[in-house]
């Protein structure tokens, strides 16, 4: 089938879920920033109850989480699939997990926490970011714009982290600091712009901070020059959130 049809297939299979109230179809395929062999990112939005052998009893091949299955926090579990042919994640959303972090987000307040496969891990806004890029196919959900407070109060906090890890990159492993910091110094660049982030996909680049990876690379050298290295990441990334404060 084509994406469209396809597109419409998943997302009536979704709507038809016990306690789904909306769907939507998120990452680069909202965006239209995808490729050829981009998977497919569908979220389900539901309110007290969603039962994810609901899901899997759909019959689709792949990998189904149970609720929490992927960390327990916001990003709170989903389902890895293979669909006609295409990769597939399903994320699931708790609507009113998701309408405190906008309201946290409004008033500038957010938290950070672990999630597998992310270097600076993720801000609790991230499910609000995904409202206001995703597109909804189904059902109704907000669709924020990013606000301005959260403008205000964001990039100090990434950025602390940010030199906080390379500080702490002196006494430790010599690569892991940079790129970790890198990845928290980009969340702040685009957090000053105004810019959602849902994942660490183009993230340097988006931010500006490419540069990091000849930083990194120049560590290999013999004498690695690591307090050198940790000046210049230090000063790229402030250089980069100047440039974005408006």
């Amino acid at each position: 089938m084509d994406d469209l049809v396809f597109v419409d297939h998943v997302a009536d299979h979704l709507a038809a879920l016990p306690g789904v109230l909306a769907v939507t179809l998120g990452g680069s395929r909202a965006t239209g920033t995808h490729g050829p062999s981009s998977d497919w990112d569908f979220a389900v939005y539901y309110r007290e109850h969603f039962d994810p052998d609901d899901l899997g009893n759909i019959g689709w091949q792949g990998t189904v989480s149970e609720i929490g299955g992927w960390g327990g926090g916001v990003f709170n579990g989903g389902a890895w699939l293979e669909i006609d042919g295409r990769s597939v994640d399903i994320h699931y959303r708790n609507l009113d997990v998701v309408e405190h972090e906008l309201a946290e987000a409004q008033h500038g307040r957010f938290h950070i926490e672990p999630l597998m496969f992310h270097l600076a891990e993720i801000p609790s806004y991230l499910v609000v970011a995904e409202l206001g890029i995703n597109r909804v196919l189904r059902g109704d959900v907000p669709q924020p714009e990013y606000p301005q407070v959260l403008r205000r109060t964001a990039p100090s906090a990434w950025m602390d982290r940010a030199h906080l890890t390379l500080g702490y990159g002196r006494l430790t492993e010599p690569a892991d600091a940079p790129a970790i910091s890198a990845a928290m110094a980009a969340h702040a660049v685009l957090a000053a712009r105004g810019e959602w982030v849902t994942n660490e996909k183009r993230l340097l680049e988006r931010a500006g901070l490419r540069h990091m990876d000849e930083l990194i690379f120049g560590l290999h050298r013999e004498p690695p020059v690591l307090g050198e290295t940790i000046d210049q990441a230090i000063q790229l990334f402030n250089d980069a959130l100047t440039g974005a404060v408006p």
